[in-house]
């Protein structure tokens, strides 16, 4: 029993075991060669509150608000315009935007 309980782990590895030295003499791990710099959980975060404002800008303001918001902004993957460039689309003041 023993030995078939080794076999189903026999290619299992540690995020934390030694693989080599890097070019400096320092341990290179199986996790120094996977990671990534990057930051997902803030990406993952940015994209969560952004999908909650997306939600709440169509049931909370009316279209009219909503669309202001959208083109100000960049909401639904456009690029944010300017208060002036909304104001005119919209025949708004810059004020009002």
């Amino acid at each position: 029993m023993h030995f078939r309980n080794l076999r189903k782990t026999a290619g299992d590895m540690s995020l934390s075991e030694a693989l080599d030295l890097d070019g400096e003499g320092n341990g290179l791990s199986v996790m120094d060669v996977v990671a990534q710099e990057d930051d997902m959980a803030e990406r993952i975060g940015s994209a969560e509150i952004c999908g909650s404002l997306r939600a709440c800008v169509d049931s909370v303001l009316s279209p009219r608000e909503a669309q202001i918001i959208r083109l100000r902004y960049g909401l639904g993957a456009a690029r944010p315009k300017t208060q002036r460039e909304t104001a005119q689309e919209c025949g708004i003041s810059r004020s009002y935007v």
